[in-house]
């Protein structure tokens, strides 16, 4: 009965995509493909928030010799292609630069990331639910110096696979007035009869095989997760901690309670997985029981609590970390990274921290460089929006962002799921978010763009 339910939810889903498919290319063929905007005489923040509405990229008329009409409309090709809320203006020099984010955003009114080169710098700004400060960061710095359309190429190819929400509904919509014709909805209907037969017959043949490859993820995950568990119970021995003895009071035993607690959890959660996504609850148990030892241990040593931090991003059994620390991988951009007391001191000293690495077909590898499955094992150590940061431009984190991934193992792990970009928001959003906090909100003076600095760099 549930592999019944589950292959009419596929079947659902893949004829849901069909018509959406079909319908676009209706307002395609009747309303132009969205392209990009350059207006030939209003430049004000209001007419770009308008043309931003319509299409993902403006370039200002001022600025047309940073980026050609053909480089633009392959942009705005990609973003619409990508069906995420990216927007992207090219603006002179000396554009006015004061509140340049807020207003913009404000002007169009659409929850997203939106993206500016302002002569030769760069910087870019976005609502919290589609991507985090860290991330938004991180994607900057990694093409600060770049060309125009290199600039803007790269960011887009890196923010569209680790942002959320879909495009808006307002990108493509002509003032025409263009409508469809009753034969081409007749012919769509009969396309999409004979395609969800076929559908159907695709689910079938495929389920058998993906619960296989569910199976095999789960297995090969279970060996890392037991390691995990492991190591807590181990720690918990060498805790040599008694309830009872001298010096022991309430707040210490409830500490050692919620440890034990979350170690019995964490076996149960594993014992009762059936998927990978199961794993995120272990994860995420031991997570809990980790910062009730180190409170634990400050109580007993008479120091002051730790603040509540997540774990060591380069291996979790380290225990929470106690600050960040600049960190690039190889072949990546730098990016802040939690690290322990331990790893902090490596890296200051220029050497590598001990990562954690896990068996894939190519050898040991760190996490962050395996397989899907260890999104969700990932996503219960560093939720709440802290993944996209971390690992951008990394094998696990190209994964997460794709619909594929939240098909097959969940979405929400660390914040990549459930966004709300795209949507008509109005003025109705954080400017914290824009960075309008100090210095006045001045381009270049510690406000809007750069947040306490120059402009560029995703600096907040």
């Amino acid at each position: 009965m549930k592999a019944s339910a589950q292959a009419v939810v596929r079947t659902r889903s893949l004829l849901g995509l069909l018509l959406a498919l079909a319908v676009a290319a209706l307002v395609v063929g009747s309303t132009g493909a969205p392209t990009a905007t350059a207006s030939t005489s209003d430049t004000s923040v209001s007419a770009i928030g308008q043309a931003l509405r319509k299409s993902p990229v403006y370039v200002d008329p001022a600025a047309a010799a940073q980026l050609s009409a053909k480089d633009a409309d392959a942009l705005a090709d990609r973003i619409t292609k990508a069906d995420k809320p990216l927007f992207v203006a090219v603006l002179p020099a000396d554009y006015p630069k004061q509140d340049l984010f807020t207003k913009l955003r404000t002007a169009t009114g659409i929850t997203g990331l939106y993206a500016v080169r302002l002569g030769d710098a760069f910087d870019a700004r976005a609502d919290a639910s589609v991507l985090p400060r860290a991330a938004v960061r991180n994607l900057v710095t990694t093409v600060e110096g770049e060309d125009t359309r290199a600039q803007l190429t790269d960011f887009t190819a890196a923010a569209v696979t680790n942002m959320g929400g879909s495009a808006p509904s307002t990108w493509g919509i002509s003032d025409d007035g263009g409508g469809v014709s009753s034969t081409s909805l007749i012919t769509v209907g009969a396309v999409l009869v004979a395609a969800g037969a076929g559908a159907y017959t695709l689910v079938r043949r495929n389920r058998r095989r993906h619960a296989e490859e569910q199976r095999a993820a789960l297995e090969k995950l279970r060996v890392v997760v037991d390691e995990d568990i492991t190591a807590f119970g181990e720690e918990l021995d060498r805790l040599d901690f008694h309830p009872a003895e001298a010096g022991a009071d309430d707040a210490m035993r409830a500490d050692y309670e919620r440890a034990l607690d979350a170690y019995e959890q964490a076996k149960s959660f594993m014992g009762a997985a059936t998927r990978p996504e199961d794993v995120r609850a272990v994860t995420r148990a031991l997570e809990d029981g980790r910062f009730s030892l180190a409170q634990l241990a400050a109580r007993r040593e008479g120091r002051e609590l730790p603040e509540r931090r997540v774990p060591c991003f380069f291996d979790p059994r380290h225990g929470p970390s106690v600050t960040d620390a600049t960190w690039t991988p190889p072949g990546g951009a730098p990016r802040e990274v939690p690290v322990c007391a331990a790893d902090a001191t490596r890296l200051a000293d220029g050497r590598d921290p001990v990562m954690r690495e896990v068996d894939t077909d190519r050898g040991r590898r760190p996490y962050w460089d395996a397989g899907p499955a260890y999104g969700p094992w990932a996503g219960g150590y560093f939720g709440g929006g802290l993944l996209p940061g971390l690992l951008v431009g990394t094998v696990l984190g190209s994964m997460m962002a794709t619909p594929a991934y939240a098909a097959d193992y969940g979405s929400g792990y660390g914040d990549f799921g459930g966004y709300e970009g795209g949507d008509l928001s109005g003025s109705d959003f954080s400017s914290g978010d824009f960075g309008d906090f100090g210095g006045g909100g001045d381009f270049g003076g510690g406000g809007d763009f750069g947040g306490g600095g120059d402009f560029g760099g995703g600096g907040f």
